[in-house]
């Protein structure tokens, strides 16, 4: 068990990073590495994805506390938004888990290879949606909102990668739209958790050491070190080259999913 937890803390060291530092939430690192840990597990295989996608939510509930915490001393967070999307997000991150519930892993797998690609695809060509509005009234943040919660909880990310491109679309400056999406990480990250305990609950295949679809000793390993490197991340933001970062991180993602692919046949 010393083992499986030194391995998960390395993991949580690098998904720390990466949460303050490029404001994806780590979880599209989390997910397809749990899932490869699972399988060396021999963790039973319909529902590897399942147990992934709950247990990177809820370690996205301690990375994104550390991370939104750091962005906030520095003056990066619009609560206002952060208040004014919260109720549609946790809806709809609540019933993206009931949807991710009666899907195969295989299904879930391919859904994730997609955004994978996506995320790659913006990061790759640095393509920003063009600035044109301002964010949205009462109703079109909580329909936003939904949105978000849903992919999120449907791929297990704190939803930056889906929350930062609708704030920039919306004329949010860039390093606030990354503060404010790592503090709606944490109401994604909450819902998520919530919905993916429920609908595991009593799952007969589930594992040893879980509660519902949340892995207990990875949620422990990963928790434990990326709340104290999160920060380190926000520090690295405001001082390296962010762009060339995003370039590497879109390869690797292409390669992540690319090897998911061939998992599935």
């Amino acid at each position: 068990m010393l083992t499986v937890l030194l391995m998960y803390g390395a993991l949580g060291a690098f998904v720390g990073i990466l949460a303050g530092l490029l404001g994806v939430g780590g979880g599209l690192v989390i997910v397809p590495i749990l899932v490869m840990a699972f399988e060396f597990q021999k963790l039973p295989a319909e529902i590897t994805m399942h147990l992934a996608l709950g247990t990177s939510l809820a370690s996205i509930i301690f990375t994104s506390i550390s991370s939104f915490m750091a962005h906030h001393k520095r003056g990066a967070v619009d609560w206002q938004t952060v208040r004014r999307i919260v109720v549609g997000i946790m809806t709809g991150t609540f019933l993206g888990s009931c949807v991710a519930a009666v899907m195969s892993t295989d299904m879930l797998k391919v859904f994730f290879v997609f955004f994978l690609f996506f995320v790659a695809y913006q990061f790759l060509t640095n393509k920003k949606p063009k600035a044109s509005r301002e964010l949205p009234g009462i109703f079109g943040m909580f329909v936003s909102g939904n949105i978000i919660g849903v992919i999120s909880s449907l791929v297990g990310i704190g939803g930056g990668a889906v929350t930062v491109p609708f704030m920039i679309w919306c004329n949010v400056a860039v390093h606030r739209a990354i503060g404010t999406s790592a503090a709606i990480g944490l109401p994604i990250a909450i819902a998520g958790t919530v919905g993916y305990v429920f609908n595991g609950w009593g799952n007969s295949v589930v594992p040893h050491y879980s509660v519902g679809y949340v892995y207990l000793p990875a949620l422990v390993g990963i928790a434990a070190i990326s709340v104290i490197t999160a920060p380190l991340g926000v520090k690295l933001a405001h001082s390296l080259p962010v762009d060339k970062l995003k370039k590497i991180f879109a390869l690797l993602l292409i390669v992540v999913g690319i090897k998911m692919i061939f998992s599935i046949f």
